[in-house]
């Protein structure tokens, strides 16, 4: 593969996918077989945040790749992947998106779940990524080492960007270690970088962009540091869905790759669609840096960002990437 192309804190996570594990357990009893929607078709329900990276599967569903599948797909809008990946294991709904570090985690907590296909990836260009740390105008933090000892916001602690800015620092020559971390809603970041209550933050797009247009620097791109090309999220199943309705599974896969790819292929249709279901105004949209989308799953970026997460003391156990990818 051409890599290229290609929130709650820990604790807090921990704590809702525990409360899950029972309902995933009764949930495996009778199968997860979902619904026949109209016209014979399977009606399905994909758990998804509002943000840039899902873009492909609003496009999917747009352009009638699912409907070619025989699916019927509802898609339900939760915060982020700490939501959803309970909702999935529970059999709430037949699928989700979440970022590779909490799928990591859920499966070393041995939460029932199982990556069927990519979800969104970073690109090699740290200067052009969905993702970077900010600081605001005139800051004494001119570069990734001068975060050492200073406070720097993230939407959650102890997860894929605090592992992953820890190695942008790394990569710089400064000690992640003397970071302290505060945990802010991606909305909150840029305000609070500016009111100074932090002195840096870690966002994704569109607050990139949003921030870089308020005179805010750009360190780098985490992501990018971590791994050009990085694996950052994954759409998934449940182990008993993936099992129990292996069909329905094959389906989803299929549809969702066309629209991974059709996405990656059509950049303007991608920020056409984002106003349907996200609030990007068009200043913003015009220079928003977009992520790549392959139907390829890079397992080996899905190993790296599991070795530095594991270096970061994130999980109790290793986890089994081989076992949780298809």
């Amino acid at each position: 593969m051409n890599r290229s192309p290609a929130r709650t804190a820990r604790r807090g996570l921990a704590a809702a996918l525990v409360l899950a594990l029972p309902l995933a357990l009764s949930a495996c009893g009778g199968g997860e077989s979902a619904d026949d929607g109209a016209g014979g078709a399977t009606e399905i329900t994909v758990g998804v945040i509002p943000i840039v990276d899902v873009a492909p599967i609003y496009l999917g569903v747009e352009k009638g790749f699912f409907k070619e599948e025989g699916l019927d797909v509802n898609l339900e809008l939760a915060q982020g992947g700490a939501a959803i990946i309970p909702a999935v294991a529970s059999g709430q709904y037949q699928f989700g998106f979440s970022n590779t570090t909490s799928l990591l985690l859920a499966q070393t907590q041995d939460v029932p779940v199982k990556v069927v296909t990519s979800g969104v990836n970073a690109t090699d260009d740290p200067a052009a990524d969905m993702a970077g740390v900010l600081v605001k105008a005139g800051s004494d933090i001119t570069s990734p080492k001068d975060l050492e000892g200073k406070k720097v916001a993230v939407n959650t602690l102890k997860n894929i960007n605090t592992t992953t800015t820890n190695e942008l620092v790394r990569q710089d020559g400064g000690d992640p270690t003397k970071i302290e971390y505060v945990e802010l809603a991606f909305p909150e970041i840029g305000p609070a970088i500016e009111k100074g209550d932090v002195d840096a933050g870690q966002v994704v797009e569109p607050f990139l962009t949003i921030g870089t247009q308020g005179g805010m620097t750009d360190l780098g791109s985490n992501f990018v540091a971590a791994d050009p090309g990085l694996a950052v999220a994954e759409y998934f199943t449940s182990t008993n869905y993936a099992e129990s309705d292996a069909d329905t599974v094959e389906a989803f896969t299929a549809a969702m790759n066309e629209s991974l790819d059709y996405a990656q292929q059509h950049p303007d249709e991608v920020k056409e669609i984002l106003p349907t279901y996200t609030d990007i105004d068009d200043k913003v949209l015009a220079e928003l840096n977009m992520p790549q989308w392959t139907s390829e799953i890079d397992a080996e970026s899905i190993q790296k960002l599991a070795d530095l997460s594991k270096a970061d003391g994130l999980f109790a156990k290793d986890p089994d990437v081989d076992a949780l990818l298809p």
